[in-house]
């Protein structure tokens, strides 16, 4: 079956509120008990939560743009330069536009928008999965993102909620044909993080299919009988194709905007924005570096085990693709996963990041969703209910450590 003959669920309601609330209302009781977990946790160690999640790693460089702008940078011992041209600005204009207009600080706005960003999110992944499996698939779907280890992310300052959220609602702006939306969208998930690129992918690849398929139905109809269509052959995609050519033009404007000013700010033309992440050692090898990394953990035995769960732990999400690829999901979610996917694994960033680089990567979830959704309610319950616990406290332990996550 290829992705132009993908099925698709019927018609549904839409990703109302009253549709969605059994979703949201189990997100945020996840990330409720996942805060709790931290404060509890943070307390024993005499620090602050609130710190933690405003105020530590990438958060710090987000208030700062917001603050003072671009500019500031700092010079490691061994020649790296770590400029904050390498957060992209959307998060951070936020945390400006909401600490003019009320009491919060910076830091406070960021959490505040990271909160209402990560509802979003889950209510656009819901949304998502709802219109391609149906209502329970959608709320397994939300759960699942809501209980993985890294989860404790969508509640700090970060960019990932925001980006998350975008991404899903372009998506499903993709899936019931709203390309302007599909690409206004977009080019603000472009804003938000170097990985928008994923989206827009997505808004080119879906456009393009729908061309290709629009041209093959019109030459189906026009070589046979009025009758054929009758018979299954599918409609033409409804909106004009100029809205879907503007679609394709909005979606790249925000990341290619952000990396061309990049470039004429530092005076190194278009490729600039490559050099400010190679201060951070940052790169694409095709996942030279990780396998590296990996390689060295068998070195001895007790990090031999670490990098056995590595190991295990990429080849759950390569299998988890594949499980999409061959049950036949939209092809927009199948380049923006694989493309979200490949950037994560095959970056030369910062190894322990990996986990929160995939966080985007919901479409990998349908799978399991779909799964849970079809056992009985009490027994999906007490998966997901149980899974929350440990991820609960695998967050907390995970973010009082020293390392960013």
């Amino acid at each position: 079956m290829t992705d132009l003959e993908t099925p698709v669920a019927p018609a549904r309601a839409g990703p109302w509120p009253r549709r969605a609330a059994p979703a949201l209302l189990g997100y945020a009781a996840v990330r409720a008990l996942g805060l709790t977990a931290l404060a509890l946790w943070s307390a024993a160690r005499d620090k602050s939560a609130h710190q933690l999640l405003t105020a530590r790693w990438d958060s710090l460089w987000y208030t700062r743009v917001a603050e003072f702008g671009y500019g500031y940078e700092v010079r490691l011992p061994n020649g790296d330069v770590h400029s904050n041209l390498a957060f992209f600005p959307l998060l951070p204009w936020l945390e400006r536009a909401v600490s003019a207009v009320t009491p919060l600080s910076y830091a406070d706005a960021g959490l505040l928008i990271s909160t209402l960003a990560s509802l979003a999110a889950a209510w656009g992944i819901f949304a998502v999965a709802d219109h391609v499996y149906g209502r329970r698939a959608g709320v397994c779907a939300v759960l699942l993102w809501a209980v993985l280890p890294v989860g404790i992310v969508q509640s700090m300052a970060y960019s990932e909620s925001l980006f998350t959220a975008l991404a899903a609602w372009s998506l499903y702006a993709i899936l019931t044909g709203r390309w302007l939306t599909a690409g206004l969208l977009a080019s603000f998930a472009g804003l938000t993080r170097p990985v928008g690129v994923a989206v827009v992918a997505a808004v080119w690849a879906a456009a393009i299919a729908s061309y290709v398929r629009d041209s093959s139905v019109v030459r189906d109809v026009s070589a046979r009988d009025s009758s054929v269509r009758e018979r299954g052959v599918p409609a033409p995609d409804s909106a004009p194709l100029w809205r879907r050519a503007l679609g394709m033009l909005f979606a790249p404007l925000g990341a290619a905007g952000y990396v061309l000013w990049v470039g004429q700010h530092t005076g190194q033309g278009p490729l600039g924005y490559l050099d400010v992440q190679a201060g951070w050692g940052n790169g694409f090898d095709g996942g030279y570096a990780f396998a590296r990394f990996v390689a060295d953990k068998f070195t001895s035995f007790p990090s031999a085990l670490a990098g056995l769960g590595l190991i295990v732990g990429v080849a759950l999400v390569i299998w988890l693709y594949v499980i999409c690829v061959r049950q036949g999901q939209p092809l927009p979610l199948l380049v923006y996963a694989g493309i979200v996917t490949a950037l994560a694994l095959c970056a030369s960033s910062y190894f322990g990041s990996k986990p929160r680089l995939l966080l985007p990567a919901f479409p990998l979830l349908l799978p399991p969703a779909l799964a849970l959704s079809r056992l009985r309610t009490s027994r999906s319950a007490w998966v997901l209910g149980s899974v929350a616990v440990v991820s609960a406290v695998y967050g907390a332990f995970w973010l009082n450590g020293s390392g960013p996550p």
